[in-house]
């Protein structure tokens, strides 16, 4: 439930003792917010479905439920993700502190309250957390865009779907970092956003394209580019969804990147890109088995296409995942190197 930003602020606090409710209302009222009440964790949870706070002030010690399981869950739940908590501690209570930044905290106060500080820190969050939201909305309504992209096109299936587990396992096989795997990840969904700017009779068109209808249809990694590039969450992206038609020749598009040049998550992404279609049933064409995409990347490897090592690796990557259900091989002819 959203609330319109001219509404006063609202805040949750939580706390088993009354008499500390009692202080921490009185300061949040002066301030001019909107104050909840909740005396334990389960009430707290009720509280958060049926008000939508700005912000919880929570008590770390309350007897059944304690402040932390309850900002484990208010973490976890993608509804209440983005609500900032407060853990209230003890003055020097440096293991609940620990604890609190280890459930997922975002800030801490200590007993008794100071008004400046406690004004200030609330504030402060109530801002971030709007700002969180506003971003948390444009990445959704970039999503939602890249969903109707692909619904234009009837023959992909759940081809993004699929881009996306592929991509999580295999930057996961390669040791990729948590925010390189992500990116990889959000670029199965958006590297084709741009496709929303190619007219239906170039983008579905069933035969082959002129070349003035195909030099239109290479523009829609730079149309992608320029839809996500205000948000700064989407820096990592850019690179997938400008350069994954990059060949490691220079022969690709748009900006005919040699070798190393293309970036290693476009590199990564696109062979990702190209092993699905292969492996995906089209009406055009029945799904290749593994063992025969795996070839036809080397082969395409042989021509210059490729980054063979990266190829390498990903055959690797195939042939681990294939060898529990022994749909391949154990080994392959070693990849061809380019001429």
């Amino acid at each position: 439930m959203n609330r319109l930003y001219t509404e006063r602020p609202r805040v949750l606090v939580v706390d088993d003792n009354p008499s500390s409710r009692l202080t921490a209302v009185a300061l949040l009222s002066v301030e001019g917010y909107d104050v909840l009440e909740a005396d334990s964790g389960p009430a707290a949870l009720d509280s958060m479905v049926a008000t939508n706070p700005d912000l919880i002030l929570l008590d770390v010690m309350m007897p059944g439920m304690d402040g932390f399981e309850v900002c484990r869950r208010l973490k976890q739940d993608e509804q209440t993700r983005l609500t900032p908590v407060v853990f209230v501690t003890a003055l020097d209570d440096r293991r609940a502190r620990l604890k609190g930044i280890e459930a997922g905290g975002d800030d801490f106060l200590t007993k008794p309250f100071d008004q400046l500080e406690l004004s200030a820190r609330v504030k402060s969050l109530i801002r971030q957390k709007r700002l969180n939201e506003d971003l948390d909305h444009a990445e959704k309504v970039l999503f939602s865009i890249a969903q109707t992209v692909e619904s234009r096109d009837p023959n992909t299936g759940d081809h993004c779907e699929r881009l996306v587990a592929h991509g999580q396992a295999f930057g996961e096989f390669l040791g990729l970092s948590r925010i390189e795997i992500r990116d990889l990840m959000w670029g199965g969904y958006l590297h084709d956003i741009g496709k929303v700017g190619i007219p239906d009779a170039i983008l579905l068109k069933p035969g082959k394209l002129t070349p003035e209808e195909w030099e239109i249809m290479q523009q829609h990694v730079l149309i992608g580019v320029k839809i996500c590039q205000p948000l700064r969450t989407m820096r990592g992206v850019l690179p997938i969804i400008r350069h994954h038609h990059e060949r490691w020749d220079g022969t690709g598009y748009p900006d005919g990147l040699l070798g190393e040049q293309i970036p290693l998550l476009a590199q990564i992404f696109q062979i990702i890109d190209i092993y699905d279609a292969l492996t995906s049933e089209r009406p055009y064409k029945k799904a290749f088995t593994p063992i025969d995409a795996l070839i036809i990347l080397k082969e395409e490897t042989a021509t210059g296409w490729r980054n063979p090592e990266l190829i390498q690796q990903f055959e690797e990557f195939i042939r681990s995942v294939q060898t529990e259900t022994a749909a391949l091989p154990l080994a392959l002819a070693p990849v061809p190197q380019p001429a």
